[in-house]
């Protein structure tokens, strides 16, 4: 029996797989990263009607801590517009120091209207390092 003729048959049928290649192709650019996180849905989302400055800022804490923890990539924070007359976005403005604030929040945005327009903020949390 001829191996060699086995052999070269079968490497033509299937190749030499490239190792290198196939590890490449499981990890996504950052930027392939951010487009699919840009259409996902908010893996949790915290309102924060009715709270005080200071039971918001601990509420954004806790939810975003526990966020990243749980591995989620995106979150939502429902403050409200602010459209009473008067006053002040303050729960939007503080929203917004938070973010700007915390280590692992990364880009964020408004809502589509449908989802709460400029009453809702999503936030990509960045990736976990790896230890």
């Amino acid at each position: 029996m001829d191996f060699g003729n086995i052999m070269d048959a079968w490497l033509e049928k299937n190749g030499i797989p490239d190792k290198d290649a196939e590890i490449g192709e499981k990890q996504p650019s950052s930027q392939d990263r951010r487009r699919r996180l840009l259409r996902k849905e908010p893996d949790a989302s915290l309102d924060l009607h009715n709270m005080t400055q200071e039971e918001a800022w601990l509420a954004l804490d806790a939810f975003f801590r526990a966020g990243q923890q749980q591995g989620f990539e995106k979150l939502l924070v429902i403050h409200g517009k602010g459209n009473h007359p008067g006053s002040d976005a303050v729960l939007r403005d503080l929203t917004r120091k938070f973010i700007e604030n915390c280590p692992f929040a990364g880009e964020s945005g408004h809502s589509p209207a449908a989802a709460g327009g400029s009453g809702a903020t999503w936030v990509l949390l960045k990736p976990l390092a790896n230890p």
